[in-house]
């Protein structure tokens, strides 16, 4: 059943599904798999546009449908679509609260009009689904791009520890970069960047994925009817900024902190914090509680001292001394041709 929340409250007016709201058994023209999938909309001025996601799933062309994955979030799922290797995402209907379980199916599709290599694309998202795959406490399905089957988590802690040498791990740093910096330059924000929400290709190239907590900045005083804040506990406490946990404003600098512990991870395949959940979240923001990063070997060559730099930065208490995304980019690009020099003189 359709939720009973509006996308328009949760949605610019450019991205909403409008007049393609309708039922999943009566879908507007089926897509060509083998280009972008573009549904026109209808605009209220009359003026028609392109999406590049539809607010239909045409569910008799899903096929081998099997489980992947599940959480608080809800259920993923392996699928063939059209002839193509699909991921779809149930997200559950939480029953303490309900609302924040809308508010995250609809932030999903934040970047849903947006397509770039390191960002994971929707296909078609929709609240109606058929008995047989639905349920009460479905809010609604995501159809998106299948990356793999793994995490970089999981390369990270895996119990196979993958090699992690600085080129791979700068390399990673900089498609998550290049992800942040698109995603910043259309106004969203992740607000959960953190290993297990990036996915890893068999190519190696790594997406950001899972926007059930992202913003899209500005709309909030463009138009009284949006309202894109979700709740500022969101998101992973390990990996949020200390303006977030204080319930102050978002900005972009918040996703860069969390880059910033991200990276640390990548660096050093440890975990940010031990103890209590409370404690750590009061230590972050009252005593500047950052990840270790003096002891340890990866830190005291002159690339480390580079790194540590970096670090430093990225997770500044004040948000206005992180770097932007853009200067990231050109910071792990400076990194990096530090390690290819010193590996040359080698």
């Amino acid at each position: 059943m359709p939720s009973p929340v509006p996308p328009t409250r949760f949605l610019p007016k450019d991205i909403y599904p409008s007049v393609d709201i309708g039922t999943c058994s009566s879908p507007l023209t089926k897509p060509s798999f083998g280009s972008t999938l573009q549904v026109p909309t209808q605009r209220p001025q009359g003026k028609v546009t392109s999406r590049l996601w539809s607010s239909v799933i045409y569910w008799k062309e899903l096929q081998c449908i099997q489980s992947i994955g599940s959480g608080g979030f809800g259920s993923v799922y392996k699928a063939k679509y059209l002839g193509q290797t699909v991921a779809l995402k149930k997200v559950k209907k939480c029953t303490k609260n309900k609302l924040a379980s809308r508010q995250s199916f609809w932030a999903e599709l934040n970047a849903a009009n947006l397509r770039h290599r390191n960002i994971v694309r929707v296909i078609a998202a929709t609240t109606c689904m058929p008995m047989d795959f639905g349920d009460e406490s479905s809010v609604g399905t995501i159809m998106m791009e299948y990356v793999g089957s793994r995490n970089l988590h999981q390369i990270i802690y895996g119990c196979e520890e993958e090699p992690l040498e600085p080129d791979r791990w700068i390399r990673c740093s900089l498609d998550i970069a290049h992800g942040l910096h698109f995603l910043h330059s259309h106004r969203i924000v992740h607000l959960d960047i953190k290993p297990a929400n990036v996915l890893v290709s068999s190519e190696d190239n790594y997406k950001i994925a899972d926007f059930g907590c992202s913003v899209q900045l500005g709309t909030r005083q463009e138009t009284s009817d949006i309202v894109p804040y979700l709740s500022h506990t969101g998101g992973t406490y390990t990996h949020r900024a200390p303006e977030l946990l204080k319930g102050e404003e978002i900005t972009a600098k918040s996703d860069i902190f969390s880059f910033g512990i991200t990276l640390w991870q990548l660096m050093t395949r440890e975990q940010p914090y031990l103890g209590d959940r409370h404690h750590v979240m009061y230590a972050v923001v009252a005593h500047k509680l950052r990840p270790k990063i003096e002891d340890q070997d990866i830190f005291r060559s002159e690339q480390g001292s580079l790194c540590k730099s970096l670090l430093s930065r990225c997770w500044a208490a004040e948000s206005k001394c992180r770097f932007s995304a853009q200067e990231l980019i050109t910071q792990l690009d400076n990194l990096r041709a530090e390690f290819k020099n010193f590996c040359s003189q080698k």
